[in-house]
């Protein structure tokens, strides 16, 4: 007959269940000498009707509120990221486009990263139509599943409490709000991440069967991977050190399911990174972000290796000068221990993260030895790793970082906290122990004072001050009241007050979540922030009636029974020079359509009809725009056609004739694909866009060696037709190279 594992009871005990869930109080707990109650986890035997009858509708409320606050108004960013956005439009158009993540529908150069989340955005626009409601909600529902596994994750080994709690701190995340409303890969990264950890948690809790629960979480890291590479694989060592610790095997037996598990994640990414390598090259769009057309070169170099130590186009990290260029110094500030609290990402993930790492500690210090499989501990071990990891990386990245990628520290945060906490709450007949806790929860209210004060003092003033009372009165309350000598009925008043000092310490970080969601969020480097305009007496009515007006014109078109991809979208920006319908696609581009739409009865309001923008205007036929040219319409808004990424425009160019700065190239010539400008920039150091003096030099070579055209007010140049005299100085050129 097989054992019982160390701290886990034989069978499933309701009455063992209850006396050691840390969210109940009562346990025949009059008897206050008593040891603190076993943190153990319950074991997998666990069904829900052991929950509490208010667990399920909870779950759903806090889903509810998932949903609305990620779907809100989801359209005021437009298509959010241009670059992302004419990939998903090229993927609706043709199906090697959205297999190879091609930002045009010709297939000349895919995106600088694997498609993955741009399959998922794709195929909406497909079925829906493209729009920015197809392209987005997929993300915001990513979202919604997101809270729903870390919840689930939580609740598996803490009880209903902590996994409300954890879900709810996903969601009150600024930088979750503003992933999960926008077009870029990191929603597909971090639920696949989410769900990966709760394949986990299932398979050390599964017992007979724990090997399909790995390959589960293999397959997802692979999913992860094929959304932004190497990003993905930050959970793995959180993943495998709580299978080692907490897995009620054997040591070889834990070895040989973690192996399996590499495979499965070998094989979910690995699977496109052998199709794009055995494809012809000649056949499918040039991989934008490499420097030989290579996948694996992108996997290990500009976003592998060369993001963490810099160089590999990433610029020199946070050494660089400010005019360098590096991509730490431009996006992520400066690299050290304390870039997770600086400027650049303060105010995306740091406001729990102080109470975090308090926790985490005090948690394990908490638990002592306690036996191996013991789950609160395990629990510690998964989401303060997922947590130490990922920050420890994000903070001394070389390379370029945007302060967006914290969204993947929100799980780990969410997680750590959860756990934390209920290891101190089920040892709250120490003093010790309580005060740790409300030191804990001021620690939140007193950063979230400081990240208010200084980066939006004339925000919502009150907020930051009325957090800081709440948790100091609340944990004061609480460490008081659950004192020896007080009657149930104050003790249940301090666990009332732990809950209120606990809603002040996140007042903070939901105010700039709601502000966050109140407004509108575009380029390549989106930050959450309350606008000025936001008024700071009632955040909640300001979002409900911003979201209310702009969902009028939407409705207006719905009633007129436009489908989605062939309405007219509105994209309204507080600059009308930043709309851009080149970025939209890049061989669409017909300045003399944009009309005004005064139909909305307000100025400065403009339409883009995307089905009408097919004029032969750019590179995906046989012409590209002057590099570095400011083209302008009439009326003087800008009209540039060339993508803010100038790396992959620049490799855009790298097929015909020569270099500014090197000898003559043979043209690459592809069946039904016309030649492009082949070209290899490096000049500083960057990632094939070089400096201004680069691009001007790119300018001067390609306006004296090519014939310009004015197409719909826009210069272009038919790079397959170079005037005589330049033909003639490339042979000699290639001639004197030779000889």
């Amino acid at each position: 007959m097989a054992r019982a594992q160390p701290g886990h009871s034989a069978g499933p005990n309701p009455r063992h269940h209850e006396c050691h869930d840390p969210a109940r109080r009562s346990c025949h707990g009059a008897r206050r000498h008593h040891p603190p109650p076993s943190t153990s986890a319950t074991p997998p035997e666990r069904r829900a009707s052991t929950d509490p009858r208010w667990a399920r509708p909870a779950l759903i409320a806090l889903l509810v509120v998932s949903a609305v606050l990620y779907l809100w108004d989801l359209s005021a960013s437009g298509y959010g990221n241009d670059f992302y956005a004419a990939a998903v439009k090229s993927g609706t158009e043709s199906w090697k486009a959205l297999l190879f993540g091609s930002i045009d529908s010709a297939n000349a150069i895919t995106v600088d990263k694997p498609p993955a989340a741009l399959w998922v955005m794709a195929l909406s626009g497909r079925i829906f139509g493209f729009s920015s409601w197809s392209m987005l909600v997929p993300q915001a529902l990513m979202g919604v599943g997101t809270v729903a596994l870390v919840h689930a994750a939580v609740k598996r080994w803490a009880g209903p409490v902590y996994g409300l709690l954890a879900g709810l701190l996903v969601l009150v995340t600024p930088v979750a709000a503003l992933m999960f409303r926008f077009n870029n890969p990191d929603a597909l990264l971090t639920v696949s991440m989410a769900a990966a950890g709760y394949c986990v948690v299932r398979a050390i809790d599964s017992g007979r069967r724990p090997v399909r629960w790995l390959v589960g979480a293999g397959l997802l890291i692979g999913l992860a991977f094929l959304a932004k590479l190497m990003q993905g694989l930050l959970v793995l060592p959180a993943f495998a050190l709580v299978y080692l610790v907490v897995a009620p095997h054997t040591l070889w037996t834990r070895v040989r399911h973690l192996l399996v598990a590499l495979a499965a994640f070998v094989v979910g990414g690995g699977w496109f990174v052998a199709l794009v390598s055995l494809w012809p090259a000649d056949s499918r769009p040039y991989i934008g972000g490499s420097t030989n057309n290579s996948l694996w070169e992108l996997a290990l170099g500009y976003n592998g290796l060369g993001r963490i130590f810099g160089g590999e186009g990433n610029g020199g990290g946070a050494g660089s000068s400010a005019g360098g260029g590096g991509g730490g110094s431009m996006f992520g500030g400066a690299t050290g221990i304390t870039r997770m609290f600086g400027s650049a990402f303060g105010t995306e993930i740091s406001w729990l993260l102080p109470s975090a790492l308090i926790l985490l500690v005090a948690g394990l210090v908490a638990i002592g030895r306690a036996p191996r499989t013991d789950r609160v501990r395990g629990g510690l071990i998964l989401w303060g790793t997922w947590t130490v990891v990922t920050a420890l990386v994000f903070s001394f990245m070389e390379g370029t970082i945007h302060p967006y990628y914290a969204i993947a520290l929100a799980p780990g945060i969410a997680g750590t906290i959860a756990f934390g906490a209920a290891a101190l709450v089920a040892r709250r007949q120490s003093v010790v122990w309580r005060l740790v806790l409300g030191v804990a929860v001021i620690a939140a209210a007193v950063w979230s004072l400081v990240l208010l004060r200084t980066y939006a003092s004339g925000w919502a003033p009150w907020l930051g001050w009325t957090g800081l009372v709440l948790a100091i009165a609340g944990a004061c309350t609480y460490v008081a009241l659950l004192a020896d000598g007080f009657s149930v009925r104050l003790q249940r008043l301090g666990v009332v007050a732990l809950v209120v000092a606990m809603l002040g310490g996140l007042l903070g970080t939901t105010g700039w979540t709601l502000a966050t969601v109140g407004q509108a969020h575009t380029g390549s480097t989106p930050r959450p922030a309350p606008p000025a305009s936001a008024p700071t007496a009632a955040l909640v009515p300001w979002v409900l009636l911003r979201g209310c007006g702009r969902s009028r014109g939407w409705w207006r078109d719905r009633a007129g029974g436009r489908h989605l991809g062939q309405r007219a979208e509105r994209l309204d920006r507080a600059d009308p020079g930043r709309l851009d319908p080149g970025r939209l696609d890049p061989g669409r581009l017909d300045p003399d359509r944009l009309d005004p739409d005064r139909s909305a009865g307000r100025a400065g309001r403009w339409r883009l009809d995307l089905e009408q923008h097919g004029t032969d205007c750019a590179a995906r036929r046989r012409r590209h725009p002057l590099v570095g040219g400011d083209h302008r319409v009439a009326d003087g808004r800008a009209a540039h056609l060339v993508d803010q990424h100038r790396g992959d425009v620049d490799r855009w160019l790298q097929r015909l004739g020569r270099q500014p700065d090197a000898g003559a190239v043979p043209a690459v010539r592809r069946p039904g694909v016309d030649p492009l400008l082949h070209r290899r920039w490096r000049h500083g150091g960057g990632r094939g866009g070089g400096s201004e003096g680069g691009s001007s030099q790119i300018t001067s070579w390609v306006e004296s060696h090519f014939t310009a055209t004015t197409v719909g007010g826009t210069t272009v140049y038919d790079l397959t037709a170079p005037t005589t005299s330049s033909t003639t100085g490339s042979t000699a050129s290639g001639s004197s190279t030779t000889s």
